[in-house]
């Protein structure tokens, strides 16, 4: 296995991973929040006001965005 698909495999298990947190502790908040939900928070505004929220779901943004960047230049 090349060095890009172990990379690219372990992020999307980090992003997964993060998915499943995110909707966990958005799930402690509002109990019957779906992940499609989560797409959209901003409207919830439940979840904007949570400042660990707001964490987690940047910690996801920044994933998301090193694989946008890593898939580019494939």
């Amino acid at each position: 296995m090349n060095k890009d698909l172990f990379a690219e495999r372990k992020l999307q298990e980090m992003i997964d991973l993060q998915r499943k947190k995110l909707l966990t502790l958005s799930r402690e908040i509002l109990p019957d929040l779906t992940p499609e939900d989560l797409r959209n928070p901003q409207d919830f505004p439940e979840l904007n006001k949570d400042p660990s929220f707001n964490y987690e779901d940047g910690i996801l943004a920044g994933y998301l965005a090193v694989q946008i960047a890593m898939r580019s230049r494939l």
